[in-house]
């Protein structure tokens, strides 16, 4: 959040976006990630919900479309100890790659 102080007395303010794991943590509704995110998973995330957080969090992030900023988010389930599609986030970025979820990922636009 950035607040500016103007000479006349206004103000502006900007809010940026909740960080990643807040996203994440508000789709899935849980409150805390997992203390061993290797063994215990506390959410599991599906590919539409996915979809959802990174086109929340594209604008902050150096991803240039959502399929990679689907793979950031990605990266933050893993910290997390959220699955997605029922498997370890960790394999998210090769099935993608294998076109698991084209269906979900072909509208993706490139930022602008």
């Amino acid at each position: 959040m950035t607040v500016d102080y103007e000479d006349d007395g206004s103000f502006e303010i900007e809010v940026g976006v909740p960080p990643t794991a807040a996203l994440v943590k508000d789709e899935l509704d849980f409150e805390t990630g997992s203390g061993a995110p290797d063994d215990e998973f506390v959410g599991d995330m599906s590919a539409e919900q996915l979809k959802t957080v990174a086109e929340q969090k594209l604008p902050d992030l150096l991803a240039y479309d959502v399929r990679n900023a689907a793979k950031e988010v990605a990266g933050t389930c893993v910290s997390l100890g959220v699955t997605i599609e029922g498997e370890d986030a960790r394999t998210f970025n090769q099935r993608l790659a294998d076109g698991e979820f084209e269906g979900v990922f072909a509208e993706a636009e490139p930022a602008a």
